[in-house]
């Protein structure tokens, strides 16, 4: 096996070795739930221990789990112990900004959400390519960046006051800040405060997340999250959105996530009127991708990454989880009417008919004006700007034949191609 990941810039390089006295000194504080629920709580200006200000104690189970982990098993660098402590800080803070603003604002919790399309599918199939075309339809609306991490108060519905927001930037330079540590971040998947933004972001606010495991290794919160109820997470999720939409009215939103495919009897639940594309592509072309981008997001956060284990884990995890799928939309709960499939290819290489297809299948009306957008943002958006993503499957240490019979059923059922990559 023969990953290797880029280089750091010599600043971080810098600061791991302790050379900034700031950034250092906060990193050295413990991961300590009380302490930093404590602090975030002053920094809102309120008490202490006013913990009900917090919101109900859904969040305390995990988020000790999470503090477990960072503290004692992720083996973080500096900049990922000070990376890691800002995030939660920032979680815990809009948790009591949301119930600030719902306790002000009560009926904000009748927004209608109506009929949102969920783009699904493993990583790297071409949700992001789904959702930002989705996305160009005047009647749609996709989450930003800024959004999703800060969504307190309501964006303005003035564009030129809201394309001021401080969050934006506030939120951009967290965003930003894993693609500058770890160099190659950026070739492989872009972020900042102003693109479409991934699920995950808000349904961090409950500390049940792939957001967690994606950019640490902690194992003991990895375990309990894989048997988790995401009931919690999906429902401040929608509270989220009903927030964003407070003063822009919303006909339809266009979400997206891999991870639902791990949580979709709790989305069904919560969102019970969805619409899912869901994108497909060759799982031996699937687990290199994605490999590679957890183990430079943990790149980012430790000088301690395992790439084979992280392969091993997103086999076990995107083997059981396609089945699952198939299992529901056989049962009937994920019913063929909501969901349109689109194999990757379409997706990476004819985006318009792919999506055209998308709004045949759902029955959804594609107008001119839409395509026209949708156009526009292809030509605006080419693939492989920031460089190429290079990974190569023998870099998981795992056998062709094995993964492929591992995901036997899935390719059958939707007629993956599966050429040889030996």
């Amino acid at each position: 096996m023969s990953w290797t990941p880029d280089p750091r810039p010599n600043w971080v390089a810098a600061v791991n070795r302790g050379d900034a006295g700031p950034v250092v000194d906060e990193a050295r504080r413990p991961f300590d739930p009380e302490l930093l629920m404590a602090e975030a709580l002053v920094r809102q200006g309120r008490a202490s221990d006013d913990w009900a200000a917090l919101g109900n104690n859904d969040f305390i189970e995990p988020l000790t789990l999470f503090c477990h982990g960072l503290e004692h098993e992720a083996d973080l660098t500096v900049m990922g112990r000070w990376m890691s402590r800002r995030m939660i800080l920032r979680l815990l803070e809009v948790r009591i900004q949301l119930n600030e603003y719902l306790a002000a604002d009560p009926g904000t919790l009748s927004e209608p959400i109506d009929q949102p399309i969920f783009v699904i599918g493993a990583p790297r199939t071409g949700t992001t390519v789904m959702h930002g075309l989705l996305a160009q339809d005047p009647a749609q609306r996709a989450p930003e960046g800024w959004e999703l991490l800060r969504p307190v108060p309501p964006p303005h519905p003035d564009p030129d006051i809201r394309a001021a927001d401080p969050r934006i930037a506030l939120a951009g330079a967290e965003l930003v800040m894993p693609q500058t540590v770890a160099s190659g971040m950026l070739a492989i998947h872009e972020y900042s405060g102003r693109m479409y933004k991934e699920c995950l972001s808000a349904m961090s606010f409950e500390f049940r997340s792939e957001e967690m495991v994606s950019r640490t290794d902690v194992p003991t919160y990895q375990a309990w999250y894989d048997t988790a109820d995401l009931r919690p997470a999906y429902r401040t999720y929608r509270k989220v959105l009903q927030i964003l939409q407070r003063r822009m009215p919303t006909r339809r939103w266009v979400l997206k996530s891999p991870a639902h495919l791990q949580g979709l009897p709790a989305l069904l639940e919560v969102f019970d009127d969805a619409r899912f594309v869901i994108t497909h592509r060759d799982p031996t072309a699937i687990l290199p991708s994605v490999t590679s981008l957890i183990a430079t997001m943990r790149w980012a956060h430790s000088d301690q990454v395992d790439f084979a284990a992280i392969g091993r884990h997103h086999l076990e995890l995107y083997s059981r989880s396609l089945d699952n799928l198939i299992d529901l939309i056989d049962s009937g709960r994920l019913p063929a009417d909501q969901t349109a499939q689109v194999p990757h290819k379409l997706a990476s290489t004819e985006k318009m008919a792919a999506a055209r297809s998308v709004y045949e299948q759902l029955g959804m009306d594609l107008t001119a004006e839409t395509e026209a957008a949708m156009a526009a943002h292809v030509a605006a958006t080419p693939p492989g700007k920031h460089g190429g993503h290079s990974y190569q499957f023998e870099d998981l240490g795992l056998n062709q034949a094995e993964v492929r019979a591992r995901f036997a059923r899935y390719i059958e059922r939707f007629d993956i191609p599966v050429p040889d990559h030996e």
